[in-house]
């Protein structure tokens, strides 16, 4: 008896340098005829199914044979998506921490199957993310156009699916939009290449602490200590992911890795509050970082409120690096090789380092106080001091955990570091691009990466939201994340020497 996979099964097994008949395929297959019914084995149908065949299986749908979105990069149309579910993410879900480590099991996922993609047809150039790479095909047949596509596109939908169920049927959208066909027809692709990566990305983050829901419950009387700050921020409880510095990272060894020793130079919050340093920092961000600021210039203020994106409907400020990292992607036509690596060490430099600026911030004998209690302490006519940050309705707003060191300056430093390393030069223009409701410009353009990163790390100390320590050393912590992933991770492959395993 022949089965319906092997009625459909052209073998591409090569013999003498040349591909099998269908013919003498379906010969071999049907003189198993009186004998127990046999499946072809993986390989072959790997192989015929990889080159465009399909099985005529119960319900099974054929794989269109050309997408009618297939346009733009996959990795960029997907990102796209991603872009969406952090614009639809609230609360703890919109955390820097958890959007970052969304990202970063995305790309990992994507460079991975990429990786295995290139590994099969002997063209990987680069180490898969960790070093454990996959050959889907032992004799690959001829590579099918859209085959590259495919691997990338079902990994994508795949793993977004499973990290944002609220978001189901536009994922599912998106997916029919690009391919042609239901996100739940059958694919080779699936078994071969998007089950096993999957498994090991969700593996290596199993347990990682990123589901640790237990509330902050530090010293919030003594001054200098973090305490709220009003609006949707009322109690400790409110405190943003107050765990998150001790969440395995992707990378790093421990999020202490770099911690900075600023404010370890205080040996109590009443040192710090007594010091020069800590009254310097105070007036500064008095005089810029104030609604009603004389100082503060005209640029300043539209680079503070371009850089922003802290509400919800927004991309948050992990979604408006990515999405800048396509900008650059785009611009210098990198192929789709290039654009996978690209955004895996770039989405990896970010989940790392909001791990390690975490780490400061809740994890660290001081756990500093907003500027807008620092200022409105010292009474006075500070007492009703107000930042330039704000929600949608106008009103004062103030993220709700720790002020050192800042997120968006570790973010913004491990952003232009894995850029900087990847292109091997910092001297790239490009133009970013704003989705802050308050932004009076939806693009900046600038002359490198170092540039970008220091204004927007520099915009938190404009919207009075950050000190300038604050900036400082979160730049310094992403910048240095950015070094050890570019050194220890997606290493180029040594020529003659196979992929570590």
């Amino acid at each position: 008896m022949i089965t319906d996979v092997e009625r459909n099964v052209v073998a591409l097994e090569p013999q003498h340098g040349r591909p099998l008949a269908a013919k003498s395929v379906l010969a071999r297959l049907k003189s198993r005829a009186g004998r127990r019914p046999a499946r072809p084995s993986a390989a072959v149908v790997a192989a015929a199914l990889l080159a465009g065949l399909t099985p005529v299986a119960a319900g099974a749908q054929p794989v269109a044979a050309a997408a009618p979105n297939h346009r733009d990069d996959p990795t960029q149309y997907w990102n796209n998506v991603l872009l969406h579910t952090f614009r639809d993410a609230r609360g703890m879900d919109a955390a820097p921490g958890k959007l970052t480590r969304a990202a970063a099991m995305v790309y990992a996922a994507i460079y991975n199957a990429e990786s295995a993609y290139q590994y099969t047809y002997g063209t990987m150039k680069y180490q898969p993310y960790l070093n454990r790479p996959l050959k889907y095909a032992d004799r690959p047949p001829r590579r099918r156009p859209d085959e590259e596509e495919r691997v990338i596109d079902r990994t994508a939908y795949r793993i977004i699916s499973q990290l944002f169920p609220g978001d189901q049927a536009y994922i599912d959208a998106q997916f029919t939009a690009r391919t042609g066909t239901s996100p739940h027809s059958f694919d080779i692709i699936n078994r071969l290449v998007v089950d096993p990566v999957v498994r090991q990305i969700n593996a290596a983050r199993s347990g990682d602490g990123s589901d640790n829901s237990q509330v902050y419950n530090g010293d919030t009387t003594t001054p200098g200590a973090w305490r709220p700050t009003g609006g949707s921020c009322q109690r400790a409880s409110d405190a943003v992911t107050p765990n998150w510095g001790m969440v395995k990272p992707f990378v790093l060894s421990s999020g202490s890795q770099f911690r900075p020793a600023t404010l370890s130079a205080f040996a109590s919050y009443a040192d710090l509050l007594a010091s020069p340093a800590y009254a310097g920092q105070v007036e500064e961000v008095r005089r810029v970082g104030a609604v009603n600021s004389t100082d503060r210039t005209v640029d300043q203020t539209a680079a503070a409120w371009f850089w922003a994106n802290d509400l919800d409907g927004t991309y948050k400020p992990p979604g408006q690096l990515l999405e800048l990292t396509g900008i650059v992607a785009r611009r210098l036509e990198l192929d789709k090789y290039q654009t996978t690596r690209l955004y895996a060490l770039v989405s990896l430099s970010l989940a790392d380092s909001a791990i390690a600026v975490w780490d400061t911030k809740y994890d660290t004998p001081i756990k500093l106080w907003r500027p807008v209690t620092a200022i409105q302490a010292t009474g006075g006519a500070n007492a009703n001091w107000q930042p330039l940050s704000a929600d949608r309705s106008g009103a004062p707003f103030t993220p709700c955990f720790p002020s050192w060191s800042s997120g968006h300056a570790g973010l913004a430093g491990a952003w232009a570091g894995a850029m900087k390393r990847f292109f091997g030069r910092d001297n790239i223009s490009f133009t970013a691009h704003s989705e802050d409701p308050h932004t009076p410009v939806a693009y900046r353009s600038f002359t490198n990466f170092s540039q970008a990163a220091r204004e927007d790390a520099l915009s938190r100390l404009w919207l009075g939201v950050h000190y300038r320590w604050d900036v400082t050393d979160g730049l310094a912590i992403g910048e240095n994340v950015a070094d050890y992933l570019f050194a220890n991770t997606m290493l180029p492959t040594r020529p003659g020497h196979p992929a570590r395993r």
